[in-house]
This record gives structure tokens, sequence and C-alpha cells, in this order.
């Protein structure tokens, strides 16, 4: 394993702070500079809808850590569909509705039927992780285009030597066995990226972090600080920029988010350091500057990010395109959802921000059906899965 350094700044699983205050090490107090709106929508008192409470005393049981509530056909407000997680990373929504879902510290994976189907959750298989203290663990999921024909999930996950990415046959609704496809991403304490997603292309995008070494996100011989672009076997994909590299684009920090819009470009999620977290539109073989520069510095050997935020009002994780092709953003020091619209040059418009403080640290974000799903990420082994009208993000 890569001896990971200490590293100040958006840590994304630093324990949540109140607004305005900053964890240890990060000096960053000035607002953001894409303008911004805060949602004034208080707390809802729907049952199941509180901000968690820390809880010191682990559950003794998988039963009693793990919960599900059965949701109306036609909700109108916020559901639990899943709790009693042990931060729930990543949530893949498979072509029938239901969903699996990545628990990042135990390495399980959970299978949530369709909302409405009146089924339960279920644990549908465990990937082979290790975990310490840190961001390792089990990551990203990913469901292949053709999972119909070819029920196949790709997961992003940790070992003691390296984070890596398997197939895994989805059989008579339970995981086979791992395959392992791509390995060798630096691992760390620290900035072990792990988000993954199918492009339009029909390739496997992959977002590293340099696990808390800087100088691996220059370094184009390294697949640490990377968005990598590989083949369903985990070969460097057809077109990639740097010959027979997987390296896609690089000068990244720790990217936790994926996500293309109806133009067919890709947006990432970008953890800062002490000052600016960002959102990024990815061109193919482009420097993203880190660790040379952080945050927009106008230096034409780098791409300025489109839009970023002060580290306390941000630290984003997954991300995604909503139905009115604006740019949603899961906040984990934030606590919120941002909504960023974004134009057809490439620019972002008046970010607004919602979900302020309701539900704490939220660590991905989807849209399925005319829902959208969140995770949280409190690190109290009772995280959720929950379910939300649009108009809780700003999208209806």
């Amino acid at each position: 394993m890569l001896a990971a350094t200490a590293c100040t700044g958006s840590s994304p699983n630093a324990p949540s702070t109140s607004a305005g205050a900053s964890t240890a090490g990060t000096s960053a107090t000035s607002a953001p500079s894409t303008p911004v709106e805060t949602s004034t929508a208080s707390s809802p008192s729907t049952p199941g809808t509180t901000t968690p409470t820390t809880s010191t005393t682990p559950p003794t049981s998988t039963a009693a850590r793990t919960t599900t509530t059965t949701p109306p056909s036609q909700p109108t407000g916020p559901v639990t569909l899943l709790a009693g997680l042990d931060i729930a990373w990543s949530v893949a929504v498979l072509p029938d509705g239901s969903a699996l879902v990545s628990e990042r510290n135990t390495g399980r994976v959970h299978h949530v039927p369709k909302p409405g189907t009146g089924g339960q959750a279920t644990v549908v298989g465990r990937l082979p992780i290790f975990r310490t203290e840190g961001e390792g663990g089990l990551l990203g999921l990913a469901v292949a285009p053709d999972f119909d024909t070819e029920p196949v999930l790709y997961a992003y996950y940790t070992t003691e030597s390296d984070n890596r990415i398997a197939a895994v046959a989805w059989q008579d609704g339970r995981l086979g066995e791992p395959k392992v496809i791509f390995s060798g991403i630096p691992s760390g304490r620290r900035h072990d990226g792990g988000r993954i997603a199918f492009g339009p292309d029909g390739y496997l995008y992959v977002g590293t972090g340099e696990a808390g070494d800087t100088g691996l996100s220059q370094n184009l011989d390294s697949l640490g600080g990377k968005i990598l672009r590989i083949t369903r076997d985990g070969d460097p994909a057809p077109g990639n920029p740097f010959g027979g590299s997987p390296v896609w684009s690089y000068g990244h920090r720790n990217v936790q988010g994926l996500a293309w819009d109806s133009r067919k470009r890709l947006w990432a999620s970008e953890f800062g350091q002490d000052t600016w977290d960002e959102l990024n539109l990815i061109e193919a073989g482009r420097n993203y500057g880190w660790p040379e520069v952080e945050g927009r510095q106008d230096n034409p050997d780098y791409v300025d990010p489109v839009a970023q935020w002060s580290t306390d009002e941000m630290s984003p994780s997954g991300i995604a395109v909503g139905p009115d092709g604006a740019v949603y953003m899961a906040a984990l020091r934030g606590e919120s959802v941002w909504r960023v619209p974004v134009s057809a040059d490439g620019s972002a418009g008046k970010a607004t921000r919602h979900l302020n403080r309701t539900y704490g640290r939220i660590r991905d974000i989807q849209f399925v059906g005319n829902r959208v799903w969140i995770t949280t990420s409190n690190n109290n082994r009772n995280d959720r899965l929950l379910s939300l009208p649009l108009s809780a993000v700003g999208a209806g």
C-alpha cells in the first residue's frame, strides 16, 4: 500500500460540523465564488426524516442494524427506503427500477426493490474489502448498459494493497464471485476516489484519488489522481488520449462524482484541500491542476473549474444530472444538495442550496423516476437511503 500522508482540508469523512465551522487544519472562510442561494425550507416533521443522531453502541446483529420501510405506491413526501447502514456509499439503479446499494464499512451490497412493489430490502452479497480507518472500503457501483441481457455489476473496493474494480455476475437475485478486471489504483487513509460509471460510449469511467501523495496527480504513469476510461475487461479504452494508457484526464485530487448531461458532456466533482471544492467539465487529455493549483487560477496550463465553493460549504461526493438538465451535487461537509444550472457553452449559472442541514452529510444522489434518492453519510451506523420529491432539491 502506498504510504498516505496526513492531509488537511475537505476530507469527505471528517465529522460533521455546524454551519460556518471548519475542521482542524482548514482555513477557508471566504464565501463561494459561485453565486448561491440557500433553501429556507425547515426540516420536515414527517417520521423518518429527521437528522440522525450519533450512536456510540454498535448494534449486536445485522437484523438490528438494517431496517426497511415499504413506501406507498405514490409517495408525496420523504420516504426512508433503507436504514441502519454503515455508510451507504453508492446507489446503482437496475433496469427494473430496483437498486443496489454499497455499504462502505462492511462490504455488503443491499438490493432495494422498486418502490411500490411491497418487497423488502435484502443483503445480496459482500465484496472482499480491506477496511481500516479512513475512506477505503466498498465504494462505487456501476450497472452495465446491457444489464437486461448480460447482468453484471461492477464494484470499486479497497484491498490491503490497492483499490481495484471487479465484475460481479447477478444470478438469481444474488451476487456471484467477483472477477477482478482492474487493479493497482493507489489506496491510502485519505483520497481513495471510488466513483465508477458507464459513459454514453459504453466504456467504464473511474474517478481515483491521489491517496495523500500529491505527486501522483501530475504523474501520467500513476493511476492516482485521475479519471480513467476502460473497457469491461479492464483494458484501456480505444481512443484514450495517452496511447495505451487508461488515463482520460489528470491533475485531480479526489474525484467522487461522475455524470453526463444530454450533450454527452462529462461532469466531475473534485475535493479541494484548504480553499476550493470544484465542479469540473472533463475533456480528454486535459490537466486539472492539482497540486499546482486549487480552484480558478486563469493559468493556461490547467483547466479551471466551472464552479467552485469554499470547502465548508461543499465537500462534494456523488453528482447527477437532473431531469431539468442541471447538475446536482451531494455535499458532505456542506450537508446539502447543490443545484447548478449549466448552459450549452459549458458555463454555470447561479447555484442554489437545498436540504441544508436536514439530513446531515449527503454522499450520493440519483434521479429515479419522478423522485430523487439520496444516501446519508453521518458515520453513526444508522445511515439511510431516502426517496424525496423532486421539489426537495429544486428539480420540480
